[in-house]
């Protein structure tokens, strides 16, 4: 299997933040109006790409140039980000989103509006500088997944040492908890011995398995998600399914929500299009909660909402979700009007879960 690899030196992310910060300067020397040139970010400007095997934008574009005062801020916006990031390289230091959008207090008319205006700004300049928010040195409020299993990693700690962990050996019940950044100047993946890796969900369920011994009797890597999966997230599984060749099935709710969160691992993010081939994972499999377990299991279900509903028809036009199978999922649960918890299948006992409902899939998946 190919492995997407994506090193970058310190030198060539601060000449790429450069590069930036240079043509708007050579356009401001001649007369002209510093643009920036960005991709729309809509579910109707990404295309598959084949090559990739992800979504990635499309060809539509929008331009930002100082001839506007609200384009002309944003572009100030991004030279502060470009010397705040150039900084923090610089004395080795890193900074959260929220971080940096209250630093941006001391920057005059560059000052942020919003937490969103950051982030979108981070976003656009790896969009424009071909480099990953890690790059930046920077990273997001929420923490990423923790794993439980026979899988070993070499993570480097603060004092640049590294240290050999086991995800089943070394840790607690509560697992290994993965970092901000993984990639491999900061974690080598080492060895494992498992057969697949489970991406799930609630902490509920992830705690219902590992209680229940699971990962062990199944020769399973087990990954809490922790809701929408952060980037660091998406990325290990992007790793291990590519560097160890494991199978990602994905273990969610039935809902429109969960749809979407399975959608940004293995198809790509629309707010992260641009970076799709190091986050998505095309070969992940969703086994469920589907619609059809809501029948075929009886599972106790919940009437959707009318914002259920709107998301699930929004789903019927995401390029996403067009093959015949998630169409027939999506309309079959508006058919249906209700929706499903993992934990809804507690209501044939505590083990039903690991004993019966998870075996039957896997051997569907061909995994036991």
């Amino acid at each position: 299997m190919m492995v997407t690899s994506r090193e970058k030196t310190t030198e060539s992310v601060i000449e790429s933040l450069h590069n930036v910060a240079e043509e708007m300067h050579n356009k401001m020397v001649k007369g002209i109006a510093p643009t920036m040139t960005l991709p729309v970010r809509t579910k109707k400007n990404i295309e598959f790409d084949k090559k990739l095997g992800v979504f990635k934008y499309g060809k539509k574009r929008s331009v930002r140039d100082a001839t506007s005062l609200r384009s002309a801020n944003q572009l100030l916006r991004a030279l502060h980000i470009i010397e705040f990031i150039e900084e923090m390289i610089d004395n080795q230091k890193s900074s959260t989103l929220r971080e940096m959008y209250y630093i941006s207090e001391a920057w005059g008319n560059g000052k942020f509006s919003t937490q969103n205006e950051s982030n979108n700004l981070a976003e656009d300049l790896e969009i424009v500088t071909r480099c990953m928010r890690e790059d930046f040195k920077l990273r997001p409020e929420e923490d990423g997944a923790r794993m439980i299993g026979n899988l070993t990693v070499n993570e480097r700690n603060r004092k640049g040492d590294w240290m050999r962990i086991n995800a089943r050996d070394d840790v607690g019940d509560s697992g290994y908890g993965v970092p901000y950044n993984v990639e491999s100047e900061k974690l080598e993946l080492v060895e494992h011995d498992v057969d697949f890796i489970m991406a799930i969900e609630t902490g509920g369920m992830f705690d219902r398995l590992v209680e229940n011994g699971f990962d062990e009797e199944y020769r399973a890597g087990l990954l809490h998600l922790k809701g929408q999966p952060a980037r660091s997230t998406r990325r290990i599984l992007k790793r291990m399914n590519e560097e160890w060749n494991l199978p990602i099935i994905v273990f969610l709710d039935g809902d429109p929500w969960s749809f979407r969160i399975f959608a940004s691992i293995a198809y790509g993010a629309i707010k992260t299009a641009h970076i799709s081939e190091y986050l998505a994972t095309p070969s992940a499999t969703y086994m469920g909660i589907t619609a059809d377990d809501i029948l075929a299991y009886d599972l106790p279900a919940d009437d959707l909402s009318s914002k259920d509903i709107e998301a699930l028809k929004a789903e019927l036009t995401d390029p996403r979700f067009s093959d015949g199978w998630w169409q027939n999922q999506i309309n079959m649960m508006l058919d249906l009007g209700k929706k499903a918890e993992q934990q809804s299948l507690a209501k044939y006992g505590l083990d039903f879960v690991t004993d019966t409902y998870l075996p039957e899939k896997l051997t569907e998946l061909g995994l036991t």
